[in-house]
């Protein structure tokens, strides 16, 4: 296992969180993970964002743990093989980061999703 797969030191960890938590990470309550929403303009800038994400993390063999609905992406790291956060997930994070702002219709997640009275409703058509 690369040392990548490591957790990160007390200090060293305390720099990389503080720096994610500028990016709208947070910390996971009751785990060593770290939790981000992400919200797309729609369910296909949500799975292109998914499928960016999952070309890296089989070549890392580092799989995130997320949850996807219509156009949010809701995204948990943390390293399981030894049992908390560790530079893969900082990597990871980056990663997630970098795509997630090159997507350029991204929203708020005020305006994550149609109102009922402005969605279609009725028959297929």
């Amino acid at each position: 296992m690369s040392s990548d797969s490591h957790w990160l030191s007390p200090a060293d960890r305390d720099e990389q969180v503080m720096e994610l938590r500028a990016t709208g990470w947070m910390e996971v309550d009751d785990r060593d993970a770290i939790f981000k929403e992400l919200h797309f303009k729609n369910f296909n800038q949500a799975f292109g964002f998914m499928s960016r994400v999952a070309l890296l993390a089989e070549k890392m063999n580092h799989h995130p743990e997320w949850f996807n609905v219509y156009n949010k992406v809701q995204v948990t790291l943390t390293t399981h093989d030894c049992g908390g956060l560790s530079k893969r997930d900082v990597k990871m994070a980056k990663f997630i980061d970098k795509i997630s702002l090159s997507i350029p219709s991204q929203t708020r997640p005020d305006q994550a999703r149609p109102k009922p009275d402005q969605a279609r409703c009725g028959p297929f058509r």
